[in-house]
């Protein structure tokens, strides 16, 4: 009983998590709207009893993924979006039927009962069940992320030293030269 009202609550937390994440017109908002609907879907991953993966998800993407958007959001300085002012008056023509699919999807799952859904005694989810899997059937993908993770640090690495070096090449040396680029710089 007490298992059922959390998957409620915790799934009425992601959904109106995830609706503040597109509604938001500040970016830093949405993002953090966003971490709020990712624990929400960590505590339903906890009702599943899957800790590790709660575990993970919290880790991986609220704790990184997020936070990097944040990073780049606050680097950027985005500004709040100007919308156009008809934009979206075509999306309602798609955006009305999925909505009405979605709730009659939601009609049908309520009527039927979430009984079927529930898993019950499973060792899914579970570190010993993941560290087996991961490292029996599925070592040669995971070593192949790994390399390939690799590769990209090492490619942004040298792109960003590269870009270094170009830009102290073109620093301006006299005084001049770094007025004109100051005020350059103030004019846009």
């Amino acid at each position: 009983m007490v298992a059922t009202a959390l998957f409620y609550i915790f799934a009425a937390i992601a959904t109106a998590g995830a609706i503040m994440v597109v509604a938001q017109r500040n970016p830093v908002y949405s993002a953090l709207y966003l971490v709020l609907t990712l624990f929400a879907l960590a505590g339903e991953y906890v009702l599943l009893m899957a800790h590790f993966i709660a575990i993970v998800h919290v880790a991986v993407y609220a704790g990184a993924i997020v936070v990097l958007f944040l990073f780049v959001i606050m680097l950027l300085n985005v500004r709040l979006e100007e919308r156009a002012p008809d934009a979206f008056r075509y999306m309602i023509y798609a955006g009305l039927p999925m909505a009405a699919i979605l709730f009659v999807e939601m009609g049908y799952f309520a009527f039927r009962g979430f009984q079927q859904a529930m898993v019950q005694g499973t060792r899914v989810g579970l570190v010993e069940s993941i560290g087996r899997a991961l490292f029996s059937q599925y070592v040669l993908p995971f070593e192949v992320a790994s390399i390939l993770l690799l590769v990209a640090m090492i490619g942004a690495l040298y792109l960003s030293k590269r870009k270094l070096e170009i830009v102290a090449f073109k620093r301006p040396r006299s005084k001049k030269e770094r007025l004109k680029v100051m005020m350059y710089e103030e004019e846009h």
